[in-house]
Order: C-alpha cells, then sequence, then structure tokens
C-alpha cells in the first residue's frame, strides 16, 4: 500500500482487498484468455507465469513472490495472456480493478502507486529481455539468483540464502536455458566457490563474483 494516506482512505482501500483467495500448490490463478477482472496482491506463496508456445511447450514468462502483485498482463486487452500457477499453497488479496481505477481517480497517492507498479513491470520484461537475448549461461543464472536474493532481502529475508520454489527446469525455461545447462552451471558455481547448493536451498558465498559475472568491468 502507499504510505502517507489518511485513515479514511486506507480504510476504503482494505475494503477493496477484503477478499482472500487460497490457491493451492499446482493450481491455476487464471489461465490465459480468461476475461481480466481483478489484480492480485500475492500475501503467501510463489507464482510463475507461463504461455503455451506454438509447438505446446509451457514456456515461464516470470515468478512472483510474496508483496508483489500478479495479472497485470490482463489489463491491456481486458483478457489474461499467461497462465499463473502457484509453486507452493499460495494465498492472495483479490482486488477487483475497476473498483481500484475508482478510487485511483480520487486518491491519487494510490494512482502513483498503480503506476510505479506497471512501469516496475516494464523494467523488469526489459531486464528479461536482455537477459535471454545477450548473456551466457552463467550471466544468465547469476543475474536471476541475485535478482531472487535480493527480492527476498526487500522483504526481510536473508540477504544471501533462499530456496528455490521452482524446479531447475522451470529455471531452465525462464532463462532459455536447457536443464543439463542450469544443472551443470550451479555445479560450476559450487566448485568456483561461489555457492553453496543443497537440493533446493541455495547460499550465495561469493556475491562480488557472481556481480561481475552479470556486470562485467570495462576494459580498458
Amino acid at each position: 500500500m502507499p504510505v502517507g494516506l489518511e485513515k479514511a482512505e486506507l480504510d476504503r482501500i482494505e475494503e477493496i482487498v477484503a477478499v482472500r483467495r487460497k490457491v493451492k500448490r499446482k493450481d491455476t490463478l487464471f489461465r490465459s484468455g480468461e476475461r481480466f477482472t481483478s489484480l492480485y496482491a500475492i500475501r503467501t506463496g510463489v507464482f510463475k507465469t507461463q504461455v503455451t508456445t506454438e509447438d505446446g511447450r509451457d514456456q515461464v514468462t516470470g515468478f512472483q513472490m510474496a508483496g508483489e502483485i500478479i495479472g497485470l498482463d490482463g489489463i491491456v486487452n481486458n483478457r489474461h495472456s499467461c497462465d499463473a500457477v502457484a509453486l507452493e499453497d499460495a494465498e492472495v488479496c483479490v482486488m477487483p480493478f475497476d473498483r481500484i481505477e475508482e478510487l485511483s481517480r480520487e486518491v491519487t497517492a494510490l494512482q502513483r502507486h498503480v503506476h510505479r507498479i506497471m512501469s516496475r513491470e516494464i523494467v523488469r520484461e526489459h531486464g528479461v529481455m536482455l537477459l535471454l537475448g545477450s548473456m551466457r549461461a552463467e550471466e544468465r543464472l547469476a543475474a536471476f539468483l541475485l535478482n531472487m536474493v535480493q527480492r527476498l532481502h526487500a522483504r526481510g529475508f536473508s540477504a544471501t540464502e533462499l530456496v528455490l520454489r521452482m524446479t531447475r527446469e522451470e529455471i531452465g525455461s525462464y532463462l532459455g536455458l536447457k536443464l543439463e545447462t542450469v544443472s551443470r552451471t550451479l555445479s560450476k558455481f559450487v566448485e568456483e566457490g561461489l555457492l553453496e547448493v543443497n537440493q533446493r536451498h541455495v547460499r550465495i558465498l561469493d556475491e562480488a563474483e557472481l556481480q561481475r559475472l552479470v556486470n562485467p568491468p570495462a576494459c580498458a
């Protein structure tokens, strides 16, 4: 929620997000082609968004976690353009978009907040395009791990440790890498002392080196 609102304004926003919905692991929050009615604030759990390619494969387009908004894809055409699948048992706050628009016209702080969320999503999409278009496998995986731990740290979790709720195959789908490449690159990072990996638990040992992989120093 945006900061600096009057109590009456906060109460009106609370009314909008009063409905909560539980989503079981592997269940779908919304599907591609469904009519868009609401945005969803993730209270607990992690989701993946995916689209089905022409040859029938599921292509992962993003991972969303507690504290983030999901469903923005539906605004442009009033239809969702992807599936949102829970990677673990989750709970979301349902925010009817027509109510958000209505209240945004009256509460300018809320309007700015919604615009910031949309802008952040655009920036994220641009970052993914850059990731897939110009980076080697090591750079892609390093960028992914750093991004995940930074997002978790912003929500009060560890700055160096994370539990991957997604499979290595799903990570590969998102990064445009084969499963074998993801596993091989993780093993390489472990051998080089950059990470500790115990099944899905990852601990970053050398953040500076991962950062250097993503942003190599300019040549003199």
